[in-house]
């Protein structure tokens, strides 16, 4: 109904380009958001888990939700801080599920194993969309309720869909546009 606040926020370890330090960058980029809206929704780009937390800790009573991305892989500890603030380490992927972050497998598990460039193309097969729904109070930008989703994609005609099938279905849309 109302503003909604979205901050991305890349964390340092493992992560390249090094940013700015994402503590104090989020201390002033929630000072200005906060003029226009109590629900401020953070987006946590970073590979270890433990940075997402220690972030998500210091921001619990300044913002709705934090929410992990970057590895894919969507984890299992959804929850409401003290201070009204929902987390999910990692809300996952939109993509094959049959795959190793949405790519082939087999290309994958040959570069470890050999050490040797190769590319990686997307895998096929079934389709998840995964992520989290929030329900937050608009009035004290407090978050309520959050909780994974994790459905198998679906058409408009609510079939369940391939990556190809997807593909073919997105090149349609396109020439009829």
């Amino acid at each position: 109904k109302g503003k909604v606040g979205v901050i991305n926020v890349q964390c340092r370890t493992f992560m390249l380009p090094i940013l700015e330090n994402p503590f104090h960058a989020m201390e002033t980029a929630i000072a200005k958001m906060r003029t226009e809206t109590s629900v401020i929704v953070v987006d946590v780009h970073g590979e270890t888990t433990s940075e997402k937390i220690a972030l998500a800790r210091f921001l619990d009573g300044k913002v709705s939700a934090v929410l992990g991305t970057h590895t894919h892989v969507q984890t299992a500890d959804e929850q409401i801080f003290p201070g009204g603030t929902a987390f999910l380490c990692d809300a996952g992927m939109c993509g094959p599920v049959n795959s190793i972050i949405g790519r082939a497998v087999e290309p994958i598990v040959q570069r470890f194993m050999s050490n040797l460039p190769a590319q990686f193309p997307v895998a096929t097969g079934e389709v998840r969309l995964r992520g989290a729904l929030v329900e937050i109070d608009e009035g004290t930008g407090r978050a309520l309720r959050i909780s994974r989703v994790d459905e198998a994609a679906a058409t408009t005609s609510g079939e369940t869909q391939s990556t190809a099938a997807l593909e073919n279905e997105y090149k349609n849309e396109q020439e009829n546009d």
